[in-house]
């Protein structure tokens, strides 16, 4: 064994695992594009003051979570690498004056991010998310087409009964008087708190529904809900969410202390679980809208929306449930030779295939032919093709090792394109 290990929870993913997590991530791409999104490519890391001021400082991301990368230099401008897609993709829009666009402008991205949380089951330290933005419209539509289309990606691969617990988490104007009746409702247990949970309390009170303290869990459960607390703007733009929703056949839970755990959230705030299962390793996904971001991070007033969908997690849903994903059918054609000579020819020949959209590789080995047809099995080649030693080539059929006589390089391949169209 290698004295060398993946970093705790950090994983090699390959062969049927790694198969998975392509699958997904394609259809994630797929299912954005074709609802009018744009890819985004956005930096692994970005300045640390972006996450400081988006995400908040007393956020469990910034402040337990966040990997901050070591400065070259002392006038190095301090680093980290990403938690989350949004306050970067929000970065770039203001920086390329994206603005200027028809509105909203809409951006998706499947990439990997990192935070320093304790490893388990489809949590882990580096890990891919499916992040859908569209920025620049505020009105409860685009709530709704965003919530559908996570929803509608989940369903389409195959965990179709997929709940989303839905919240409004109010505004600027009318969460205030919840913080204050949620501190008021807390106080009576502040000395029971940890230090994180009493800076919580001083600071922002509505992280404390987030507490996984049993005792804050526990007066929780008879915390003031939000609901009753919006102001009237945003109660019927929570409730043409939920309508909208409902008409075209989204199942929706109200979640009444659902909160968004980083601080630029505003109104709409949700997740996608599974029925039966709570908590955030429950959760497949969550979004929100964060109408609050581009202004604390330089930018104008800018409403947006968006979600991010775990795709380990969504993986390990697929596979729990023993939902086949990533796997296909072998369309592999393998190269051989039976004398050493060939091995230039079988190279040559595999790349013509290729050009001839063919799925092949030769073996480039020097044994003999039986090893070499050993070799295919293993890689579930469809075909083998021979180079016999007068040059000619012979179809092995591998599903009933059936064997062609030898013949010219054009009649195997026409052969090759026949069996492949079966």
């Amino acid at each position: 064994m290698s004295g060398f290990q993946a970093p705790r929870g950090m994983r090699d993913l390959f062969g049927a695992d790694a198969a998975a997590a392509a699958h997904v991530e394609s259809a994630a791409y797929a299912a954005a594009e074709a609802a009018g999104y744009q890819r985004i490519v956005s930096p692994i890391a970005e300045e640390s003051a972006l996450f400081e001021r988006g995400i908040g400082g007393s956020s469990d991301v910034v402040s337990k979570e966040l990997y901050r990368l070591a400065p070259h230099s002392e006038e190095s401008t301090p680093l980290s690498l990403r938690p989350e897609a949004t306050a970067g993709i929000l970065r770039a829009y203001i920086q390329h004056g994206m603005r200027s666009a028809p509105q909203p402008v809409r951006l998706v991205t499947v990439a990997p991010f990192f935070r320093h949380d304790r490893p388990q089951k489809g949590r882990y330290r580096q890990f891919t998310q499916f992040n859908v933005e569209a920025i620049g419209d505020a009105g409860p539509g685009i709530d709704i087409e965003v919530i559908e289309l996570g929803a509608s990606f989940l369903v389409a691969l195959g965990l179709r009964d997929v709940e989303v617990h839905f919240n409004s988490v109010g505004c600027a104007a009318c969460r205030p008087a919840y913080a204050a009746a949620l501190t008021a409702h807390f106080a009576p247990i502040e000395v029971e708190l940890g230090e994180v949970d009493r800076i919580r309390l001083r600071e922002n009170p509505l992280r404390l529904l987030d507490s996984k303290d049993p005792a804050v869990v526990r007066r929780a459960e008879s915390a003031p809900s939000l609901p009753g607390h919006l102001c009237a703007d945003c109660a019927a733009h929570a409730a043409a969410v939920r309508q909208g929703l409902a008409a075209i056949g989204v199942t929706v839970v109200d979640a009444p202390r659902l909160v968004r755990g980083l601080d630029y959230y505003a109104r709409s705030a949700w997740e996608y679980l599974l029925p039966g299962e709570q908590g955030q390793q429950g959760a497949l996904g969550g979004g929100g809208r964060y109408d609050g971001l581009a202004e604390l991070i330089g930018g104008s007033a800018t409403p947006a929306i968006g979600f991010a969908i775990g795709i380990d997690r969504v993986v390990h849903a697929l596979q729990d449930r023993g939902i086949t994903i990533g796997e296909v059918a072998s369309r592999l054609v393998v190269v051989c030779g039976i004398d050493e000579g060939s091995l230039a020819a079988r190279i040559g020949l595999a790349s013509t295939l290729r050009t001839a959209g063919i799925s092949a590789r030769a073996d480039v080995s020097t044994r003999k032919i039986g090893k070499q047809l050993e070799g295919a099995a293993r890689d579930a080649a469809v075909a083998v093709i021979i180079i016999e030693p007068d040059g000619r080539l012979s179809l092995r059929i591998m599903a009933d090792g059936k064997q062609a006589e030898p013949a010219d390089e054009a009649s195997v391949l026409r052969a090759v394109a026949a069996l492949l169209k079966r």
